[in-house]
C-alpha cells in the first residue's frame, strides 16, 4: 500500500480549510469525508484499487486500504527502503550477488525480465500453474505493474487473476525484479496492513465480489518450497462483502513472510490471488 498517507493528510486539510471559509461566507456548514468504499466490484461500476503493496503516489480514486507500516528492520533489507522483499530475493546481499554472478558469466539473465519474474513467482513460487498468460505489462523506470491470467474459455481473452507489483531491487541498470505486493480490485487482501508485525495465528482479511467463492489462503517465503501454514476453505461471497480467516504458522522471528488467498473453482482452480507481505514479531 502506499505510504502518502502525510500527503493525503496535507491535502485533506487544506479541503477542510477551504470548504471552512466557504461555510463562513455563506453562513452554512458542511461535512465532507472519505466517499470511497474498499473492495467494490466491477458490476457496481468502475473498480476501486486496493494495494497490497504500497505505490509510490496514491492515484486519484483509489482508496488505499493498507497503508506501509513504519520498517521494522534496516533499509538494506527493504526494497527501495519501503517495500517488503517476497520474492525471488530474500535481501538486498541475495540480489547484489546474483547481480554479480550475472555480470560474470550472465547467470539467470530472466531476473531482468519483469513479465518472466511475475510469471515464475506465480507458478514457481505460489504454484498457480493455471495462472501462465501476461495479459498485460506496465513499466515505469524501475517500477512495474504485470497483470497474470487464464486462458479465456473457448479461445477468448484471459481473465486477469493478480496484477504483481515489481520494483527494482538495488543500483544499476542490472538490478533484478522484486515481487512486492499486488494491486487488488475485486478481491483483496487487506489485513494484516502491509508491513505489519505478526505472530502466530494470525488473522487475514478482505474484501470479494462474486459468486460461491471459496478462499484459500497460505504463508509463504522465499526459500521454503512448501507453505508454513495454510487455511482451507473459507466460504465467501456477494458484492464486495468482507471475509475474514485465522492461520496458524510456523517461522522464525524477524522473518518476511507472504500471504497469499485465492480463489477459483467456476473456469479454473486459481482464478484470483492476492498477496501482501509483513514481517514476523521478534
Amino acid at each position: 500500500m502506499t505510504d502518502g498517507r502525510a500527503g493525503r493528510a496535507r491535502w485533506a486539510s487544506a479541503v477542510l480549510a477551504a470548504l471552512g471559509l466557504l461555510a463562513g461566507a455563506c453562513g452554512t456548514s458542511q461535512g465532507t469525508g472519505p466517499g470511497t468504499s474498499a473492495g467494490t466490484g466491477r458490476q457496481s461500476g468502475a473498480a476501486t484499487v486496493q494495494r497490497s503493496s504500497p505505490a509510490a503516489t496514491a492515484p486519484t480514486a483509489t482508496a488505499i486500504s493498507t497503508p506501509s507500516a513504519t520498517p521494522i528492520s534496516s533499509a538494506g533489507s527493504l526494497v527501495a527502503g519501503r517495500y517488503q522483499p517476497l520474492w525471488p530475493f530474500a535481501d538486498e546481499k541475495q540480489a547484489r550477488d546474483w547481480q554479480e554472478s550475472y555480470r560474470s558469466g550472465g547467470h539467470q539473465p530472466w531476473h531482468l525480465d519483469a513479465e518472466r519474474t511475475a510469471l515464475s513467482f506465480t507458478q514457481g513460487f505460489l504454484g498457480f500453474t493455471g495462472v501462465d498468460q501476461v495479459v498485460k505489462r506496465t513499466v515505469t523506470g524501475g517500477d512495474a505493474r504485470v497483470s497474470v491470467g487464464i486462458r479465456g474459455e473457448g479461445g477468448g481473452r484471459p481473465g486477469i487473476a493478480a496484477v504483481i507489483h515489481l520494483v527494482r531491487f538495488g543500483a544499476g541498470p542490472d538490478a533484478p525484479w522484486e515481487v512486492v505486493g499486488t494491486d487488488d480490485t475485486t478481491f483483496s487482501l487487506t489485513t494484516p496492513g502491509y508491513g505489519a508485525v505478526v505472530s502466530s495465528p494470525v488473522r487475514v482479511g478482505g474484501r470479494i465480489t462474486g459468486v460461491d467463492e471459496s478462499i484459500r489462503v497460505d504463508v509463504r517465503a522465499t526459500g521454503s518450497a512448501r507453505p508454513l501454514g495454510e487455511r482451507c476453505c473459507v466460504a465467501a461471497g456477494g458484492d464486495g462483502v468482507p471475509w475474514s480467516a485465522t492461520v496458524t504458522f510456523r517461522a522464525a522471528p524477524g522473518r518476511t513472510l507472504t500471504l497469499v488467498a485465492s480463489t477459483g473453482g467456476h473456469v479454473a482452480k486459481v482464478e484470483r490471488f492476492a498477496v501482501t507481505g509483513v514481517r514476523v514479531a521478534r
